[in-house]
């Protein structure tokens, strides 16, 4: 039986044969021995075509293709035309001898031309790739270098590329940076309240909140220089009257030492360095619910956005998370004692990350576990339907959270839950809906567009008309009067040639009646 090499180049695709195997015997190790040698191996393999790609966008699509395991029409036409024909009913005296077993199966399903791929075909072509520059005469040294190189840029830059609004990288670097701002913020918050509490104790006492501590902190600076005439800023910093007056008192009566002016701008300048940490928290979380909604919409419609980021950026990647069961998903952050409980044979966790979620914490102790495994299962779903859908909608997340509901109202007062065939049917349905109220929208703005336009055009062309009737009289008003009176003559012996026509007519029609009359 003969053996064909199919072998896939950065410059196009080449056929070989490979003559007199059966005098080598198909050994592996005998194969490796006499590839190195080109004489030994030019008797064995020959080339029997070779067709080149006609662009370099051509041979990324060919080869996105057939790393993908799919033959394009230019591959089948170039193997229909270079292979023997296969009758039918009948077995093909040849096979086909391909690096790739997918793109071999696409082959024979579409080709019916019988395709392997073994160590015995590897061989072969990795000979095909130590000697295929002296195959093809025409290539000019370095000419596949070049070819090899500028595909594999392209390749790999073609890979690499993704839409920009979906890049779950972002997310990742986002949510991990969050949590060192928690960190730092409330560590930095804590010694601004250590340092300060040196001059005023008293302070800490009454203000808990960290952010609006090293604002005050910042405001007061001196407490000896605090009188009852900032009373109004200190209760628009507070919010309470009565607050800002009981700061007021206990700075009267206050018990901590004084600090040097140095000092004081030190505390003043920290103060300052936590309140803009804090505000840049703030607008990191904000950044961060924006990119949610853009990458994961229904994964953060349906359990929060800070909680499918955590999941995101735990499991690596949106597609990552996706390709995850809901098992992993329920347990992803539990890890160490997943492992503890599997080693030490004792119960295993129910959930990880999903604890944080509200929809848990509203469960009742006994059903924790049960509504763990139904929201795993549902953010799995919902992380499916973001990663692999072209079009994000919140439609299916909200219709996920409203399941979720049903589910708990089960648990807790035995309301019977909706299918989730009809859930997703429902879904389904809105999305349609709304891609057709889109498309309706999008046609009857192009026609009032165009109307608006006519509309335009003609008020401007009457404009134009009225400025022109207007600008005549200004230049030459007596030459436009007497146009005007030369054409009302002219309708007027036009209308009494007219009156003149029809009486004649009228005349000569009594005449021949009277004639007929005379007759009679």
């Amino acid at each position: 039986m003969a053996l064909y090499l199919l072998y896939e180049t950065s410059s196009g695709y080449s056929l070989f044969q490979a003559s007199g195997i059966d005098e080598i015997g198909q050994n592996t190790e005998a194969v490796r021995n006499s590839v190195s040698d080109l004489n030994r191996f030019g008797k064995v393999v020959q080339l029997t075509a070779f067709h080149p790609f006609d662009s370099a966008l051509d041979a990324l699509n060919q080869i996105n293709s057939v790393s993908e395991g799919i033959m394009t029409d230019e591959l089948r036409n170039f193997l229909e035309l270079n292979l023997p024909k296969v009758k039918e009913g009948k077995k093909a005296k040849f096979s086909l001898g391909v690096a790739e077993p997918k793109i071999g199966s696409h082959i024979f399903e579409v080709t019916k031309i019988p395709c392997q791929s073994n160590d015995f075909v590897h061989e072969l072509l990795r000979g095909v790739r130590l000697h295929f520059e002296r195959f093809i005469k025409d290539l000019k040294p370095g000419d596949l270098e070049k070819a090899q190189l500028g595909l594999g840029h392209s390749y790999s830059r073609a890979k690499v590329k993704f839409n920009v609004n979906r890049v779950d990288n972002m997310v990742i670097q986002a949510i991990f940076l969050l949590d060192t701002l928690d960190k730092d913020v409330n560590s930095f918050a804590m010694r601004v309240r250590e340092w300060y509490s040196w001059h005023f104790p008293e302070l800490a006492k009454i203000v808990n909140d960290n952010y609006l501590y090293a604002k005050l902190a910042k405001f007061i600076d001196d407490k000896s220089k605090l009188s009852e005439d900032k009373l109004p800023e200190l209760t628009d910093l507070l919010g309470d009257e009565d607050k800002a007056k009981e700061v007021v008192e206990a700075a009267k009566a206050s018990m901590g030492q004084d600090l040097s002016p140095i000092d004081l701008i030190n505390v003043q300048q920290f103060a300052q360095r936590v309140m803009d940490l804090s505000e840049y928290r703030k607008k990191l979380h904000e950044y961060l619910i924006t990119k949610m909604n853009d990458i994961a919409p229904n994964l953060a419609s349906l359990i929060g956005e800070m909680v499918g980021a955590r999941l995101i950026s735990h499991a690596g990647s949106l597609t990552n998370l996706a390709k995850c069961p809901s098992s992993t998903l329920q347990i992803l952050g539990a890890e160490k004692a997943l492992f503890r409980a599997l080693k030490t044979r004792g119960n295993t966790p129910k959930y990880g990350l999903i604890f944080h979620s509200s929809f848990i914490g509203r469960a009742s102790a006994r059903n924790k576990g049960r509504m763990a495994r139904y929201l795993a299962n549902k953010c799995s779903i919902a992380s499916r339907i973001d990663c692999f859908s072209e079009n994000g909608t919140t439609v299916f997340g909200e219709k996920l959270r409203e399941q979720v509901e049903e589910r708990l109202d089960f648990y807790d007062k035995g309301v019977a839950p909706r299918k989730n065939i009809d859930v997703m049917k429902a879904a389904i349905e809105s999305t349609e809906n709304k891609d057709t109220d889109m498309e309706t929208e999008e046609a009857t703005t192009a026609p009032s567009a165009k109307k608006s336009k006519k509309k335009k055009s003609k008020s401007d062309a009457a404009e134009n008309s009225e400025l022109m009737a207007e600008d005549k009289p200004t230049v030459n008003g007596g030459a436009s009067e007497d146009a005007k009176s030369e054409k009302k003559k002219k309708k007027e012996k036009r209308k009494l040639e007219q009156e003149q026509a029809v009486e004649n007519s009228n005349g000569t029609n009594g005449v021949e009646a009277e004639e007929d009359g005379a007759f009679l």
